[in-house]
């Protein structure tokens, strides 16, 4: 059965990301959802390549073996322990990961935005408005206009806390895939504490902090003025 090794891990791969790709919207957890297309293609890729590996190695007849020097004989698929590469490939078809959470924004260093102070866009007339926790952070510390002065705000996100005991609701950006992402946060003033990674959608207004650009307006920070627990959304990132 050694001989099947290549193939069967080139199945399960292939396996794992369509599963991941075409049934329900797990690859939100690791591309944005642009990279779809490609990653079907490439799960069927994969799948196709593991059944001509399969089929080829079925009607290749008999395997030669040769021994080792230390008494024990290693056929064309190599060692037994070869096997063991099957197992990332099998626990991602069955247990796939969670996106990215808490840890990995604690992890992510306050990184600042490369552009300066100017103006943005009007926002929508109407109260509440709906902000990601890129455009709420961006105007909180770069809008000359001070735009979201007076405004009733609304973010949606996870909850972080430092070792000051400083909440956070906190949405990770991401370019292309998870392994690109940057941490978006707000601090919350005003609300009871709910524990890490609950998600929330948080109403309330800017409270201002520091100069423009400064270091001590970040993070930004919302007064809050109601808190509601919500489902993490089917892609939990945030476009950068």
């Amino acid at each position: 059965m050694r001989r099947y090794g290549p193939a069967a891990l080139l199945l399960l791969t292939g396996g794992a990301v369509l599963r991941i790709s075409l049934f329900g919207d797990l690859y939100l957890r690791y591309v944005q959802p642009g990279l779809r297309p490609y990653l079907i293609v490439s799960g069927v890729a994969l799948v196709l390549l593991g059944a001509v590996s399969a089929l080829t190695r079925r009607h290749g007849g008999h395997e030669a073996y040769e021994d080792d020097g230390h008494g024990h004989q290693h056929g064309p698929a190599g060692p037994r322990v070869a096997w063991l590469l099957t197992l990332p490939a099998l626990a991602l078809l069955l247990f796939p990961p969670p996106a990215l959470g808490s840890y990995s924004a604690e992890r992510e260093a306050a990184e600042r935005s490369a552009r300066g102070i100017g103006t943005f866009p009007a926002l929508p007339s109407a109260d509440p408005v709906e902000l990601t926790l890129g455009e709420y952070t961006s105007r909180a510390i770069y809008d000359s206009e001070r735009s979201l002065t007076g405004r009733t705000l609304r973010l949606t996100g996870f909850v972080t806390h430092d070792d000051d005991g400083a909440r956070y609701v906190t949405r990770l950006l991401v370019a292309c895939c998870a392994a690109d992402a940057t941490t978006s946060k707000v601090e919350i003033r005003g609300a009871d504490a709910l524990p890490d990674d609950t998600w929330i959608t948080v109403t309330g207004t800017w409270k201002p902090e520091g100069d423009l650009g400064s270091e001590e307006a970040w993070p930004p920070v919302l007064e809050a003025t109601s808190v509601e627990r919500v489902e993490q959304p089917a892609n939990p990132y945030e476009k950068r």
